[in-house]
């Protein structure tokens, strides 16, 4: 995004951004419903939904950097990244390889059209809060990890307005040292400018995908699932030009006592 001053012609200029985004955004979801229901194989369908993710960006002209993808492996591996807005998602569906099935919050199964476009692209469903959904979801995705299935988390469970990398939960690195799959972490910059929360336009802001190198079994990290957690973690906020949120919050609770 470029450094105008703020002003009359800049904000209607970022206001038609959003309107146009907003419309794409419509119509790709619409696509994207009907290539759910009617393309047969799982394989064909993520590819489809896949480019129908990517031309969000392509046709709302959004500028994407994408660094390293060589990074992913080719074969079964568990990527994590950082949390920031409701873009990220479609950010990495759209260039990510395809075979990758996301980690979706439970709520979403509430939406139906959501649910339904998501569970047919691939996407598997963890309850966050009720205790006994949320361990059957965790099983189902570590065997999931055991059978060799490539899965895409936001460890950070959910974002929030504040900028910064929240706690990493457990169950993407416990499912990685279960099935014995790599840990790829990805820094997402650009998305809390672009629609942080409680927006409801997008602004015309360039995006970066920084996928890092991978956490391989062998790493000493992969002897505990917290552990491999702060790795992971460490490496996207070395990244990233935004805070530690747990180091502040160790750092007010110090202050406190």
């Amino acid at each position: 995004m470029n450094n105008r001053p703020p002003g009359t012609g800049s904000r209607f200029r970022d206001a038609l951004f959003g309107v146009y985004a907003w419309t794409v955004f419509g119509g790709c979801i619409l696509l994207g419903l009907l290539v759910a229901l009617l393309i047969p194989g799982h394989e064909r369908r993520y590819r489809y939904l896949a480019a129908i993710a990517r031309a969000i960006f392509v046709l709302s002209r959004v500028r994407i950097d994408v660094r390293g993808l060589d990074n992913v492996p080719d074969g079964h591996s568990i990527v994590v990244a950082n949390h920031a807005s409701y873009v990220d998602g479609f950010l990495l569906k759209a260039y990510l390889p395809a075979r990758f099935s996301f980690v979706i919050k439970g709520e979403m199964r509430d939406i139906w059209f959501v649910h339904f476009l998501l569970r047919r692209a691939g996407s598997r469903f963890v309850e966050r809060f009720q205790a006994g959904g949320s361990t059957r979801d965790a099983r189902k995705i570590v065997m999931a990890a055991r059978d060799g299935e490539s899965l895409a988390f936001f460890p950070e469970g959910t974002f929030i307005k504040e900028p910064g990398v929240g706690r990493f939960r457990a169950g993407a690195f416990v499912a990685a040292i279960k099935g014995d799959m790599p840990v790829v972490p990805i820094a997402i910059s650009g998305t809390r400018a672009m629609m942080p929360s409680e927006q409801n336009l997008p602004r015309p802001v360039p995006l970066r995908i920084d996928i890092l190198p991978p956490i391989m079994p062998d790493d000493p990290a992969f002897e505990d699932h917290k552990l491999l957690a702060k790795t992971a973690r460490q490496r996207i906020l070395d990244v990233l030009d935004e805070p530690d949120l747990c180091a502040h919050a160790t750092s007010n609770s110090a202050t406190r006592s």
